[in-house]
């Protein structure tokens, strides 16, 4: 597969702590993940399920927690059944989200690697562009 990469950026008016409190907290992410439920001790090495319906269709996605520094870096692999690939190691994406602080706002990156395609990247950024700008509304709201 080709390493083609989604990368979505956003400027928050908030913390980074208040960026990772949204970014880690089950209620939270409910409402930026477009409802999924998330099931995870945000350990590294330990798994990673997100549940939900996403266009008509139940799914249950899955990963592994690889890195977390709090306020900083959240680092999991990704597997989508919906993707029609079968569950193996090269079709699992690697999300990173990368907060760094900025004055009074904190920058929120987050990309997606394992892409096989320009096209697929693109569809993947705009859903992530949907993500970050629903960390933002959560984490300016407080």
């Amino acid at each position: 597969m080709a390493d083609y990469v989604a990368t979505a950026k956003t400027e928050i008016s908030a913390s980074p702590t208040q960026v990772w409190g949204v970014l880690t907290d089950p209620e939270q992410i409910k409402k930026f993940m477009f409802g999924a439920d998330v099931e995870t001790d945000w350990q590294p090495g330990s798994p990673i399920i997100w549940k939900g319906v996403y266009e008509g269709k139940e799914y249950e996605d899955k990963g592994e927690i690889l890195a977390v520094e709090p306020g900083r870096l959240l680092k999991v692999t990704h597997y989508s059944p919906l993707s029609g690939q079968p569950d193996t190691p090269e079709n699992y994406h690697t999300l990173t989200y990368e907060l760094e602080e900025s004055g009074t706002t904190t920058r929120l990156s987050l990309s997606q690697d394992n892409n096989a395609s320009e096209e697929e990247a693109e569809h993947s950024r705009g859903m992530w562009e949907m993500l970050v700008n629903g960390v933002k509304e959560a984490a300016e709201r407080g």
